[in-house]
């Protein structure tokens, strides 16, 4: 082998190594001597079922080990949480949701351009949420696709999965679960469909979200909890 093609090809996996965390979506920093771990879910939360290729999707399985390695990393002090997505699997979300708010870790989650659907409770399930100004969610009951049985067992289990979400959003957050329906179930905001879109500053008026704040403010409220726990 040519120095040339050696060279070539440690170039070529010196550039795969440093470019990997940013495929992953996620990137450990360093802030004032403590280490944050920062973990983005962007497009749409993945379940079950593989969408189509040409999807920006977040793997629930890839977000679950990473969650269980950050929480028992004796590095990794902090944890930020960058949300952009449409929404998403209900069950897949919930579960990366239930996760993140058992964490001792301390956490913070962002709202950057957009937390919809499913997306709610994943940005109310870390210790402080925060939202730009720009940044919009949308608020709606449970939605399902496919082959749907016009029988009572399927309204009752709607009704369940519904409860499921008010009931995580309202033990994680300021609003009340009554507050919270009201918004899922308003007409007249959203077209052929039921439900409530808040921007940054409505969202926190409401109490779904703890405050506006951009990035130095996330970062800083991490920094801020480890300070306090060291």
């Amino acid at each position: 082998m040519s120095e040339e093609t050696k060279n070539k090809e440690e170039n070529e996996e010196q550039t795969e190594d440093n470019s990997s965390p940013f495929e992953t979506g996620s990137i450990t920093v360093e802030k004032s001597g403590h280490f944050i771990h920062c973990l983005t879910i962007i497009g749409q939360i993945e379940g079950h079922f593989i969408l189509p290729s040409q999807n920006k999707t977040t793997k629930y399985e890839h977000v679950i080990p990473q969650l269980v390695a950050i929480e028992e990393s004796k590095d990794i002090e902090g944890l930020l949480i960058i949300l952009n997505t449409v929404g998403g699997d209900v069950e897949a979300g919930l579960a990366i949701a239930e996760l993140l708010s058992t964490m001792k870790t301390p956490t913070a989650s962002l709202v950057l351009g957009g937390g919809h659907s499913i997306g709610v409770p994943l940005a109310v399930s870390c210790k402080k949420s925060f939202i730009v100004p720009s940044a919009t969610m949308t608020v709606h009951p449970v939605r399902m696709n496919g082959t749907v049985l016009g029988v009572p067992q399927t309204l009752s289990y709607f009704e369940k999965m519904q409860d499921r979400i008010v009931n995580f959003v309202e033990n994680n957050s300021k609003i009340s679960a009554q507050d919270f329906r009201n918004l899922m179930m308003k007409t007249g905001e959203l077209i052929m469909d039921v439900g409530t879109v808040l921007d940054g500053e409505a969202a926190v008026e409401c109490g779904l979200i703890d405050e506006l704040g951009g990035l130095s403010d996330a970062l800083g409220f991490i920094e801020q909890v480890i300070e306090v726990k060291s």
